[in-house]
Order: structure tokens, then C-alpha cells, then sequence
């Protein structure tokens, strides 16, 4: 199952296609992309029951396209999660997940505008997960039954003011519109192979990294395992996993995203989203 937010409503998305879930549904689920996740096992049974060719589908307008899930209560993120991407930056294997959090309001759409802020903001594919059922104390075994899809993501990073004062990780990656997500949340089984995807970026047609979720120190499971154990995880929660090697802090020399650039991530099985610089 595919879920997009088109302007604001919860939408089923098929094949060029997409069937507003609240009209198509006689109103049993509302038109609020969050409220989806709060009756996931509901909303997934009866999708599962819409036939191809019901009526109300419309053409997929892509415009029309926002972030998958917009209001999170809780937004966690794992820095060093690719063995690569920790080897470039000269740190050692992180025994436990590395957590920090964005804040909910760095959020942003597939194609939404990045404010670039000062000359050290990066780059960071990422594979999102979004929390479908709530996870309190969850055997890893049990991880990926907690997770409602993934979507596309970018944590988009202003390096000066992460590495400003002490550490600032929080601050520097939720400067508005740095945490863009898209086109859609894909349910596991929709994707080849939801622990092994490849996944990129390219600034300007440039492709700047290139790897797949294999290389993951900890894949989702485990995340969802080490998270719950020390606070609930709650529905609709999003968890950006880690970025790979390629960043532009790691290059030599640096290099960062610049106005009028355009940002283009994508990931196996589940799309595409693009960014302009402004």
C-alpha cells in the first residue's frame, strides 16, 4: 500500500493514480494523513479491499504532493548508522544507536524549498521509517511489526550551528524546511527488500552518494528495539535511519548546497523527491 498526503488529505496511491480515503470510505477515515496512523491495522484491512478500478480515482498530481506524515509527535535521528559514512568521518563504530532529535516543525514535502543558510549546509539521504503501531519495550524480532511504511528523506544539516556551542545536532538540522520527506509512505512488503535498498542523492544532476541499507549498523528492528526501551514510540512517530557515506562536510574540500542548486534523493522501491535551494 502506498499513502500520500495530496494537499493536505489521505490518499491511496496506485500505479498514476490516487482514491481519497475519506470520500471513498464514507467518511470512516478522516481526510488527515495523521490520523491515519492512529487506526493503521483498520486502514490497511480496508485497503486491501478497494478494488483497482473503484470509483474516484483521479491522475496523480505530483504538485499537489506533501510530506507523508506532517505532524509527528516525536521525530528521532541516528547520525553514524552507515559503517562507511562513520569510517569518512574518522569516528569509530557507535556501539549504540547515536540519537538526537528534529524538531517536527524542520519538516517539510517532496518539493518543497530548502532556505539554504549561510555556505556549510550539507546533504544527507536517508530511509525514514514512520511508527504505525505503538512500540513500548519491543523485542527487536518484533521491530518491524511496529512500523506503518517508509518514506524518502533528507536531513538536511547547517554544519556551523551543529558544531557550534558543544554540539548543537538538534538545532543544525531543524532549521525550516530541513527535513523534507516524500513522495509517499510504502508498506515493507511493497519494496524489494525493505533491510537492503539502494538509495542516493545528486545536487544538480550530480550523484554525490550512492549506497544501500545493508551497510546500516542498525537496521530498523533494532532501532525500534533500542528506542522503545526507553521511551514509547507512538503512531505516526518518524525515525530518520542514518545517512550513508558522501556527505559534502567529509569531501575533500567540503562542499555544500547552495542557492539555486536542486536537491534530488531517491530510494529503491519507493521514490523520488526533489528540492530546489533557495
Amino acid at each position: 500500500m502506498k499513502l500520500a498526503n495530496l494537499a493536505g488529505r489521505a490518499a491511496l496511491v496506485v500505479d498514476d493514480r490516487t482514491l481519497d480515503i475519506a470520500t471513498a470510505s464514507d467518511g470512516r477515515f478522516g481526510p488527515d494523513p495523521m490520523d491515519c496512523y492512529e487506526q493503521w491495522d483498520d486502514l490497511v484491512a480496508w485497503a486491501s479491499t478497494v478494488p483497482a478500478d473503484a470509483d474516484g480515482f483521479v491522475a496523480l498530481d505530483e504538485a499537489a504532493l506533501a510530506n507523508p506524515a506532517p505532524r509527528p509527535r516525536q521525530v528521532f535521528a541516528i547520525g553514524l548508522n552507515y559503517r562507511k559514512h562513520a569510517e569518512e568521518s574518522g569516528m569509530a563504530i557507535p556501539s549504540v544507536p547515536a540519537t538526537f532529535t528534529k524538531y517536527p516543525a524542520s519538516l517539510g514535502g517532496p518539493h518543497d524549498d530548502v532556505p539554504i543558510v549561510g555556505d556549510a549546509v550539507d546533504w544527507e539521504v536517508e530511509l525514514v521509517a514512520v511508527v504505525g503501531r505503538a512500540a513500548d519495550r519491543v523485542a527487536e524480532a518484533d521491530g518491524w511489526s511496529h512500523i506503518a511504511g517508509l518514506t524518502v528523506g533528507q536531513d538536511i544539516s547547517d554544519r556551523t550551528l551543529q558544531f557550534a556551542a558543544g554540539m548543537q545536532f538538534s538545532l543544525g538540522k531543524s532549521r525550516r524546511g530541513y527535513g523534507p520527506m516524500g513522495p509517499w509512505l510504502v508498506t515493507p512488503d511493497e519494496v524489494p527488500d525493505p533491510d537492503d535498498l539502494a538509495l542516493g542523492c545528486s545536487v544538480d544532476g550530480e550523484t554525490v552518494q550512492d549506497d544501500r541499507t545493508s551497510d546500516l549498523i542498525f537496521g530498523i528492528p533494532q532501532l525500534v528495539a533500542e528506542l522503545s526501551s526507553v521511551l514509547p514510540l507512538l503512531p505516526g512517530d518518524v525515525i530518520f535511519t542514518g545517512t550513508p557515506a558522501g556527505v559534502g562536510m567529509a569531501r575533500q574540500p567540503p562542499r555544500a548546497l547552495a542557492p539555486g542548486q536542486v536537491l534530488e534523493t531517491w530510494i529503491e522501491g519507493i521514490g523520488t523527491i526533489r528540492n530546489r535551494c533557495v
